[in-house]
């Protein structure tokens, strides 16, 4: 055993579950362990309060402003959000291959979602697919393949000719789309701002929308009733005002229809967790927006109405489970976060993690 994988134990208040507090676990072998290991020697304790990593559900590792970015870029982007306590990310979407942080012990877990396939001229330069009805099937069987069992569409964005946000694909087309990826075994998630995607989304069997600003009364019951979960990206929300500023000139009606989204943004949201509708975390980091934004998205939820708990689930236990990873279990991999105070009484303290260990390494 290297010494960087020697007995850590990790002492004061773990976070197994919302409710279930232990006062220690141990990591042997980069495993979690709730029994003391015999005769353990070289222990090296860390004390606070631990939770498990957190998860950024909507993440784009090697993505820049312009497109795909150079490797050391990506290092840094991942790098800052395992920094910031994210080690688990899904990538929901992203032109850059990044396989090769799988064989970075020292980085954040990553689900792909393989590349966004979007719409002829329906969405930023350089960042998806831009194909047309026809052909959607063939594309997310492609990205089915390439991912980790996700697959991103962009659902809406602004028609030039419109001057307004709009759907980007008939109701027969995404159904058949969907249909297509669930039968590969991967779940389908879509981008959408505005109201008019997301009935068909959601009766094609779609499984999750990111931002999801435009869910209403009508819709969302619908997204209750059918258990499709959302990822609000409060922190991205933020800039519809300067978004729509910029393009008022323009596109005069999509900016107004912009800054009315965001002013109902934490309605939108609170609305849809007391209807029971899923509500993780995500940042939408990459692009345009800064890496290491997760605990300022939890505050967001929290702004929003969440309670603090369930917005701490949204990035810790429950998140994990939706996607299908462990959380501090025994025999799970031991990637943790320690804090200084509990986060159950005040998310504000994820925005200082006091250690993070990853694959039971002390990477920071």
């Amino acid at each position: 055993m290297s010494d960087d994988r020697a007995v850590l134990r990790v002492k004061g208040r773990v976070l197994v579950g919302p409710e279930d507090v232990r006062d220690e676990l141990w990591v042997i072998g980069g495993r979690v362990s709730f029994e003391r290991p015999a005769g353990a020697r070289d222990v090296r304790t860390v004390e606070g309060w631990a939770l498990p990593g957190l998860v950024d559900a909507h993440c784009h590792v090697g993505l820049g402003h312009e497109g795909p970015v150079p490797v050391d870029v990506a290092e840094k982007q991942a790098l800052t959000d395992r920094d910031a306590g994210t080690l688990l990310i899904r990538d929901a979407g992203s032109p850059s291959d990044t396989r090769w942080i799988d064989d970075r012990g020292d980085l954040p877990r990553i689900i792909r979602a393989g590349r966004h396939i979007a719409r002829t001229r329906r969405y930023m330069r350089n960042y998806g697919h831009e194909i047309e009805p026809d052909q959607l099937v063939a594309y997310v069987a492609q990205e089915a393949r390439r991912g980790d069992g996700w697959v991103k569409l962009v659902g809406d964005w602004i028609d030039r000719d419109l001057g307004d946000l709009s759907a980007c694909w008939p109701r027969e087309a995404v159904t058949a789309a969907i249909a297509e990826a669930h039968r590969l075994g991967a779940r389908v998630t879509a981008h959408c701002f505005a109201e008019d995607s997301l009935r068909d989304l959601v009766e094609a069997g779609i499984d999750c929308i990111e931002h999801a600003t435009g869910l209403t009364e009508d819709t969302i019951p619908l997204f209750a009733e059918r258990g499709v979960a959302i990822v609000p990206t409060l922190v991205n929300i933020a800039t519809f005002p300067q978004l729509a500023a910029g393009g008022e000139g323009r596109y005069p009606v999509w900016a107004d229809h912009m800054r009315r989204l965001h002013a109902r943004r934490y309605d939108t949201v609170r609305a849809a967790y007391d209807a029971g509708v899923p509500v993780y975390v995500g940042t939408d980091a990459g692009g345009s927006l800064a890496h290491g934004l997760v605990a300022g998205e939890v505050a967001e939820l929290v702004t929003a109405g969440i309670p603090p708990v369930a917005a701490l689930s949204a990035t810790a236990w429950g998140a994990r489970a939706w996607l299908g990873r462990p959380a501090l279990e025994e025999g799970a991999p031991a990637d943790l976060v320690v804090y200084e105070g509990d986060p159950r009484a005040d998310v504000r303290v994820l925005a200082a993690p006091r250690r993070v260990v990853l694959d039971g390494r002390v990477v920071g």
